[in-house]
């Protein structure tokens, strides 16, 4: 696998995820921890994050939401 450079931001992104088993909600990696939507849509399509689209049920509305985790390509990124 060839060396992939990344950003501070994008090291950062990856290790918030690398301690979240389930992954985290595209809100709250972009309200609570300020990242962009472009950050996070480089991580996917660069294979070191996925994204899964899931729905909840609060107070009687169907919330959808979408949870984004990182790869064994992420983990590989911020090991190396």
């Amino acid at each position: 696998m060839a060396d992939v450079h990344l950003s501070a931001e994008q090291r950062r992104a990856l290790g918030l995820l690398s301690s979240a088993p389930r992954g985290l909600t595209e809100i709250t990696l972009l309200r609570l921890h300020d990242f962009t939507p472009e950050l996070l849509t480089g991580l996917v399509h660069g294979g070191l994050a996925e994204t899964t689209i899931g729905t909840t049920r609060a107070g009687g509305r169907t919330i959808h939401r979408t949870r984004v985790r990182i790869t064994d390509a992420g983990r590989r990124a911020i090991e190396g």
